[in-house]
């Protein structure tokens, strides 16, 4: 078992019925990195990171075999209450969904379901998750309007804010920036560089490119298996496997 490691992945595999998703994954995750989960469409990525707070539970006929650790805790050991790992290990998906109330409201939810809080404390933890989420100073004057006014890349932050609110260890994305124009991307890119001093953050990247400019680690994913990580630079410029040079380069996916 590596020393310091956040999440440490052993010989994880996943099935929807009889259809193998994810073989044999051997990942440790460090604390305070951007790990990029890269491939084609259905190489596994998605997968991949539902299983990492068991969303996949949601799915019928799935199944799995192998350890995931989060700080060395069995996260399919029986007696894990889900609710509390999602707390622990939150997901932003591809396509915002803010809740249909205000900005305050949408970042206040989580915490007002799982705790009393005074006022004074409830509008410094939303305060605090907007902050996180570089939004605060564009929508701090209008906190009581609604969500659904913001632009794209707003809600998408929003949606991480709401996630931050509930004070997490582990940030999965799955795509976050796919509807998004440039300038959006780019503020959310800038977003995660800023949150990996807290959280460790697993990102599906919406492009080579994206995981290039973000991760710190990097790992290449086809047809369910892991086929090479390691350090970003490397796995973009050096890569030891040649499929995943082949994919980095362009030549297929």
């Amino acid at each position: 078992m590596s020393q310091g490691s956040k999440i440490i992945i052993n010989d994880f595999s996943f099935h929807y019925d009889s259809s193998p998703a994810l073989r044999n994954i051997n990942l440790d995750i460090r604390p305070k990195e951007v790990f990029a989960a890269f491939g084609p469409a259905r190489s596994g990525k998605t997968t991949f990171l539902k299983s990492l707070n068991r969303l996949t539970d949601l799915i019928f006929g799935a199944g799995h075999t192998g350890t995931i650790l989060l700080d060395e805790m069995d996260i399919y050991d029986p007696r894990v209450d889900l609710t509390h790992l999602r707390r622990r290990i939150g997901m932003v998906f591809d396509l915002p969904t803010p809740l249909p109330m205000s900005i305050f409201d949408n970042v206040a939810y989580g915490p007002r379901l799982n705790k009393m809080l005074s006022k004074k404390r409830l509008a410094e933890v939303v305060e605090k998750a907007l902050r996180s989420a570089v939004l605060w100073e564009e929508v701090k004057d209008r906190l009581y309007t609604s969500a659904l006014r913001l632009s794209g890349g707003q809600q998408q932050r929003l949606c991480i804010a709401r996630i931050l609110a509930l004070e997490p260890e582990v940030l999965l994305l799955d795509e976050p920036c796919s509807g998004l124009d440039p300038l959006s991307t780019a503020s959310i890119e800038e977003t995660l560089i800023q949150l990996k001093k807290d959280y460790t953050i697993i990102l599906v990247p919406h492009n080579v490119q994206q995981a290039s400019r973000v991760a710190d680690r990097a790992g290449f994913f086809l047809n369910g298996e892991l086929v090479e990580e390691g350090p970003a630079y490397q796995v973009f410029t050096k890569p030891r496997d040649k499929r995943t040079e082949d994919y980095v380069t362009g030549r297929f996916g």
